[in-house]
This record gives C-alpha cells, structure tokens and sequence, in this order.
C-alpha cells in the first residue's frame, strides 16, 4: 500500500480539506488594530466587521418584485419601451461601453411589452422603504438593511454569477473570489475550523482561489452533523483513540522524512494540517449540532415549516459559524445550473416560492445576530447575479437584465433604512449612483479593514474595475 491510498483509508482521508483550512489559518495579515498599521505588504482600515454571511440567491431575483417595486410597470402594461417616456435615458459615462437601451427583433420591432407587477408592496420600518409582498419578514427588518437600487454587470446569461463573486466576466481567465481575498487577506479567528465556508447548489465556476492556490478555496459543507464534511470521516469504524494513534504514526514519518528535508515548507504545511483535521473532525459537528439551540431560536429560522427549514438551517449554521470565527460563510440557494430563480414563464408562482424559502429565514438571521450582539460585527449580503426584464418573456416571465438590479447588506458598520440609488421608473436602467458588482466587495472589504486596491500578488495585474470603489453613502 503506498501513502496516499494508506492515508485515504486511515482516519486521516481528509485529502486537501484540512491543508486549505490550515493554510487560511497562515492568512497574509492578522486582523488590524489601527488604520494605519500595514501588515505583508497590505494597507489597513481600522475594522468595523469580522466576518462575512454572503447569501447569494442564484437565478437572477426580480428586482421590481422585491425590492425595488415599479408601480409604473402596470401603468404601461403591454406597450413597448419605445412608446414609454423611458424608452432613451442619459447614460452615465461609466456605463456606455456596456449597456443598451432596448432589445428589437430580427423585423425591428421591440419584442417585449412592459409586464405589470405580479405583487403588491408596501412600505416598512420608520425609513419607509418600499418591499414587496413576497418579502414580509425581510421587510420588517428594513431599518437594519442598505438596499442597492442601482447595481449592473456585463454578462448577460448566468455565468454572471461568476462575475458577481469575482468581478470577471465568465469568458476572461479566472481570478480570486471576494471570499478568497477575504481569507488570504486576514486569516484565522479560530484554529479549529475552515475560515472559507461554501453551502448549498454551486455550478460554473466551484473553485475561489485560483492564483492565490487552492488554499483559499471555500470548504464546502452540508448541515448533516454525521457528514459535514466530504473526506472528514474514516472510511473504516475507528474510534477517537485509534485515530489519535494513526495521527501520531503519520506524524512520526513525517518527522523522519523532516529530517532529510528540514526546509521543505510545503511538508511543514501538511504535518500541521493533519493536527487540524483530527480538531476538525469535532469542531465542525459540534457547530452544526442543533440540539443545543432553544426551540423559540430555531423557529425563528423557520425550523417549524416545511418550506422554510432547509435554508434556515443553513443560516442558523452560518450564526454558529460566525460565533466560532469563521471569516466568511457563502451560502447559495437555488439549485439546477442556471438557478431556480431564473423564472422566464411562471414567475409569478415560482418567485412567490422560492420567496417563501428564504424570507422567514434571512430576517430570522438577522434578528439572532442583533440579539447576540453580533450585527455590527458581521456583514450579511443579499445578492444575485442580475435582475428581470421590466418587459414580458413568453407570457407570464422576465428575462436576464444586467443593466439595473438589487442587492442589500446589513451589518457590520452599514446603515440601516437606507435605499441608496435608482433605477429609472420602469426598472430598466441604473440611473443614480450606479455599481459594478465590484463596488460591493469593495465596500465588504473595507468594513472589515482591507483595502481594496492594496489586494495583489506579484505578477498577477489586476484591472481597475477589479478592486472597485466602496459605497461610502451606505457606510456608518
């Protein structure tokens, strides 16, 4: 038996699970005291957040049936944009290489009539933010959250989502994810627990570090305490004890291989990551062991409903994560490859849905963290890759719209109540305050005291529209 295939059957199968983790536990800086302490090479902000609660809804969320409602749309029902007072907007100068102002035909003529709102909205919290129907519970929690009314990309189909976690169009060569940056940039809070969590559906693109090395690729994890985590369980029946002996037997081959080749690093590297496989192999249950939560907290994340439960337990693992010190927990929801939130027929059932899903959930996230304590010193996103078409597909769908979209944040030093932006009445173009998805990593990363355009390796260029500008009118 050589040593891979002996390590695969021992306790010690993890295969490159504990070496990532133990490598973001080495992160290029540890977490700054003062703005102006530098650290490797890395410029720092005095922090406002720890960590990171990224919920990414994959499909593309109508924008206009969530949190950005267009009364005007049912006003202009079935005619074309051209026949509308919005058919020409004065473009920003940022946005006149990558947007356009309406889609014809191969005759010419518009091929899609404006499609009325397919659900009532109201306004909540004393700020008096508009929020739709399909979103009560979020909605109630408005004074805590920053809505971005006025967000854009360039890719069109949904290899946006590669684009909205790392700034990339789909077709250019790959490059980091923001949590992967988060993770190289700050390092550990806790030795014994992956600092780069992934749950949930992931196509396209499932790697994050890319030039920055497979150590900071998110670890990706199920809610099941038996099976968190892929490799973390020995194939044979071994007990605590015996696999604490198989560690120790690992480690002492290992020290007599050091012996031949004391300056070799990368087997450094792997000696200690075996240490914090066997820690792991606790530590993650543990934190996913809901046993230990009241039943008032676990129907707050909706544990009680059918339709709600599999998020939610998602999220209360996220709240138990970022307790522990893990730095950044990204969480998809919407499984198939495009996303089930892509909804070009039947929108008005499906969003109402999927909706249902994630809405008790999310506002029983935040409330637990504001209880806790933890909302100032945690960033939670709301995001998706672009949004709907303010125009009908088929007969009762929207298309893919990358030009004018809606994602909030809360948290960690943010606003609350605040709706920053705009898209023009019909929900076609951002008009005011428009944002690269980058814009929204820049903003994550100095809240947590990065900057961002301090976030290179040697002989990697990135491009400016990479690191962004923060959105300095959301920030506390």
């Amino acid at each position: 038996m050589d040593r891979r295939n002996f390590l695969n059957q021992s306790s010690m199968g993890l295969g490159t699970l504990a070496l990532h983790s133990l490598l973001q536990n080495d992160g290029f800086a540890s977490n700054p005291s003062s703005a102006d302490e530098t650290q490797n090479g890395l410029s720092h902000f005095a922090p406002k957040a720890k960590s990171v609660i990224w919920l990414f809804m994959r499909g593309g969320v109508s924008h206009m049936e969530s949190f950005d409602p267009k009364p005007a749309l049912t006003q202009y029902e079935g005619k074309s944009i051209n026949e509308t007072p919005f058919a020409y907007v004065q473009e920003p100068e940022r946005l006149k290489k990558v947007r356009v102002v309406v889609v014809n035909d191969a005759n010419g003529q518009q091929r899609n009539k404006i499609y009325p709102l397919q659900i009532g909205y109201k306004k909540y919290g004393n700020s008096g933010i508009e929020v739709s129907d399909w979103f009560p519970h979020i909605g109630s929690r408005i004074d805590d959250i920053s809505v971005i009314r006025s967000m854009w990309t360039t890719d069109d189909n949904h290899g946006a989502q590669v684009q909205f976690h790392s700034g990339r169009h789909m077709l250019d060569p790959r490059v980091p994810t923001i949590g992967a940056w988060i993770t190289w940039g700050l390092g550990t809070l806790n030795q014994n627990l992956p600092q780069f969590i992934s749950m949930g559906p992931r196509f396209f693109d499932r790697r994050d570090g890319h030039y920055l090395g497979p150590a900071y690729d998110s670890v990706a994890l199920k809610v099941d305490p038996k099976n968190p985590l892929d490799y973390a369980k020995p194939q044979g029946d071994f007990s605590r004890d015996e696999q604490r002996l198989n560690f120790d037997l690992v480690n002492r081959l290992n020290q007599i291989t050091k012996q031949h080749y004391p300056n070799d690093a990368a087997l450094d590297a792997r000696m200690k990551s075996y240490e914090l496989a066997f820690r792991m192999q606790t530590a993650v249950p543990n934190v996913i062991d809901f046993t230990q939560e009241t039943v008032e907290t676990q129907s707050l994340y909706g544990f009680d409903q059918a339709e709600t439960k599999p998020f939610g337990e998602q999220l209360l693992a996220a709240r138990r994560f970022v307790e522990k010190g893990v730095r950044f927990i990204q969480i998809q929801h919407g499984d198939g490859a495009a996303g089930a939130w892509d909804q070009h027929s039947g929108l008005k059932k499906r969003h109402a849905e999927l909706a249902m899903q994630v809405d008790r959930p999310v506002a029983g996230l935040l409330t637990d963290l504001k209880q806790r304590g933890l909302l100032d010193e945690t960033l939670v996103v709301f995001a998706t890759e672009f949004g709907r078409t303010p125009g009908t597909q088929g007969s009762d769908g929207r298309d893919h719209h990358p030009y004018g979209f809606s994602v909030w944040m809360a948290g960690g030093g943010l606003k609350g109540g605040v709706a920053h932006g705009a898209t023009d009445e019909l929900g076609f173009h951002a008009v005011e305050s428009p944002h690269y998805v980058t814009d929204v990593h820049a903003t994550i990363l100095k809240q947590l005291g990065l900057h961002s355009h301090k976030m290179e390796v040697p002989r990697q260029k990135r491009l400016e529209q990479d690191f962004g500008h923060p959105i300095d009118d959301i920030i506390a």
